[in-house]
């Protein structure tokens, strides 16, 4: 395997392909802009590039030697005053232009699935724009979609260990979320495949109601599940976006229009949903 750069390596997922990449002994270097966290995770300091992605002079020369470059690039709740397309285009276009200009062979993009048919939001029009111009940049590339994180899925323990999990429609939307040791080594299993965008997802796929079982049986919970009308949901993105900022609307209509549709990727890795939101709810109960 060559050698990687990651972009976003203390993030969720990029700290998952962070430690893959120390397990299996390749070499690599991982971009932050604050180092304490990269080395309390056991990197060293000569694997640490400090820089600033949503800042390119920060980034010049400081790709060289590199083969590819894996970018997570990308922000869910906005902070330090930056919207989406500072981050989720301008800050991978950064990268993008500089891999071009350091001899980097190969660009591997994480987006998200269906995120082509979702430019309508904030957060997916930053995404796929990026992707339009990765596609003509005449690099070598790879587009990533997987499917909903693990983490992600705790928003149903926070209601479960309420006792009620509330869904919008009849929650029989299917998906089939991912944990990130598992999307992380399907990533460098493929960064040597000839396509060019891939689906990836985890093992199991679940309607919502499972999901909201799952996680009402983590808590301990009897089953209680409250189905909102899908006029609710709707209303609350349409009031959102009339009378907040996109920093606030910007997730939520993400996680709404997530919700409303099927999100099914081919299926791999070992980790089951059930395991982790038991974990997760033993951790929450003993905080």
């Amino acid at each position: 395997m060559e050698n990687i750069i990651i972009a976003g390596s203390t993030g969720y997922l990029g700290s998952h392909l962070a430690q893959e990449l120390q397990i299996q002994g390749v070499p690599f270097k991982a971009i932050a802009r604050n180092d304490k966290k990269l080395l309390k995770s056991g990197l060293k300091i000569d694997q640490i590039i400090k820089a600033e992605v949503t800042d390119a002079s920060t980034l010049s020369g400081k790709l060289k030697g590199a083969d590819v470059i894996i970018s997570t690039v990308g922000i869910t709740r906005q902070k330090d005053g930056l919207s989406y397309m500072d981050v989720d285009f301008q800050a991978n276009m950064n990268l993008l232009l500089e891999a071009k200009k350091s001899g980097i062979k190969k660009f591997i993009y994480i987006s998200v699935v269906n995120g082509q048919n979702m430019r309508h939001l904030k957060i997916m029009e930053a995404k796929e724009k990026f992707v339009d111009e990765l596609k003509k940049s005449g690099l070598n590339y790879l587009i990533v979609r997987p499917n909903g994180f693990f983490s992600d899925m705790t928003d149903f323990l926070e209601m479960a260990k309420n006792g009620k999990v509330y869904l919008f429609g009849r929650g029989d939307y299917k998906l089939n979320p991912i944990h990130g040791i598992d999307l992380a080594k399907g990533i460098l299993d493929s960064i040597d495949t000839e396509q060019k965008e891939i689906l990836i997802g985890g093992p199991d796929l679940l309607t919502q109601n499972e999901i909201a079982e799952i996680a009402l049986k983590a808590c301990d919970k009897p089953i209680k599940i409250t189905h909102l009308p899908d006029w609710i949901r709707v209303l609350i993105i349409k009031m959102l976006r009339i009378f907040t900022s996109s920093k606030t609307y910007g997730p939520i209509e993400f996680f709404l229009t997530m919700g409303a549709q099927d999100n099914i990727t081919p299926r791999t890795g070992i980790h089951r949903l059930q395991n982790f939101l038991r974990q997760e709810a033993d951790r929450i109960k003993k905080k």
